[in-house]
């Protein structure tokens, strides 16, 4: 059994409305949906706009970050993750598709799953790559968070020190590592 963790990091999204709420609203109640006995929400980033990933492949998203702490394991974690999603209807029909809501484990303290070397391959997979294959395992910390404005901006506001455990460059670097463009298409709502 895990012990309590405060450098836990969870991104959430979503570009469609879900029962005619606004994408935020899903947002604001999948937090209050993840938060239980065995999972205890420590802050929650602003909400941001965001562009469309990847480009044209729908409406705007609205995206923040959730820092909390748990006696779960990663795994069970992600199925409570999965489960919240479920309640707000997610498909997973196309990768990178539409979606009500969408739940990542962008970080869990220091650890990485299932180990360097295939952290390290998801992390350095090329471009095209990306789109085809879908891990069949937990990979953490997520291998695409250094390149997403999109994770890294709301992930700045409630864990701007945490310290990438492969990498060992913090948040906030990785943020402003980023591109200016990108960082700027990240607006608070």
């Amino acid at each position: 059994m895990f012990g309590n963790r405060s450098n836990i990091v969870v991104g959430l999204g979503g570009n469609l409305p879900f029962q005619g709420s606004p994408t935020a609203t899903t947002l604001r109640k999948a937090v209050q949906m993840l938060a239980s006995r065995d999972v205890v929400i420590r802050s929650v980033s602003r909400f941001y706009a965001t562009p469309c990933f990847p480009a044209g492949a729908g409406p705007d998203y609205v995206n923040a970050a959730v820092a909390l702490e748990t006696s779960l394991s990663p795994e069970r974690l992600l199925d409570r993750m999965h489960e919240v999603e479920a309640a707000f209807q997610r498909e997973r029909i196309q990768r990178w598709g539409m979606r009500t809501l969408d739940a990542d484990l962008l970080a869990f303290d220091q650890l990485i799953l299932p180990d360097l070397t295939r952290q390290s391959h998801w992390r350095d997979l090329p471009a095209a790559e990306q789109i085809r294959a879908t891990p069949d395992e937990l990979i953490l910390p997520h291998p695409r968070l250094q390149d997403r404005a999109f994770a890294l901006v709301p992930m700045a506001d409630v864990a701007p020190d945490w310290v990438h455990p492969v990498l060992k460059v913090s948040v906030r670097a990785l943020c402003a590592a980023l591109p200016e463009d990108e960082r700027a298409a990240v607006r608070p709502i």
